[in-house]
């Protein structure tokens, strides 16, 4: 799957604008236990993979149970967590496991990559996405794709977190979905 914008949807007015976009794929951030049916459907119904956030869906806990109760009601494209034991549980039911993490000081890295090197997820999310430097190292060292998210704001930034070894970018930013879709 080629991808360099990963649209992030908090809402459904942004759900249904990425469900009209030509990307292949998209995030699903901030929803209630009970819109899951609703939007997977919806994606399914235009040929959407989705990944949802787990540890941002209300009303579900984001540990092993939730982990195999959505893979085994919803069956999701792919799942995002900072939780070790929902990438694994993913991994195990077939879902694409995204292991997001923080880079806000050097213990919490090293914190990271002790998480990354256990689980070897699918993909590792990068936040902030904005620190190229760091998108390199995490790409170079695990050798596992990389997703650059968080204080991404312009396109030069953007381009700067690709050309850094991101294979693409979560975003919530419609000016950088529209600079994406027509390239």
């Amino acid at each position: 799957m080629k991808r360099s914008i990963l649209p992030a949807s908090s809402n459904m007015k942004d759900f249904e604008r990425f469900l009209e976009s030509p990307f292949e794929a998209g995030v699903m951030l901030e929803l209630h236990l009970s819109q899951i049916k609703h939007v997977t459907q919806m994606a399914k119904s235009k040929n959407k993979k989705l990944f949802f956030h787990i540890d941002l869906i209300h009303g579900l806990k984001n540990d092993e149970y939730g982990t195999q109760y959505l893979c085994q009601e919803f069956r999701p494209y792919g799942l995002i967590s900072t939780k070790s034991s929902v990438i694994q549980q993913a991994k195990k039911h077939g879902v694409v496991a995204v292991q997001r993490i923080f880079m806000i000081d050097s213990h919490a890295i090293e914190r990271s990559f002790r998480i990354v090197e256990k689980c070897q997820p699918d993909y590792i999310e990068v936040l902030p996405g904005s620190m190229p430097a760091m998108i390199k190292e995490v790409s170079e060292r695990f050798q596992i794709p990389v997703f650059a998210g968080g204080l991404i704001r312009t396109e030069r930034e953007a381009h700067e977190a690709l050309a850094a070894g991101a294979t693409s970018i979560t975003s919530s930013n419609h000016k950088l979905w529209e600079h994406f879709s027509v390239k």
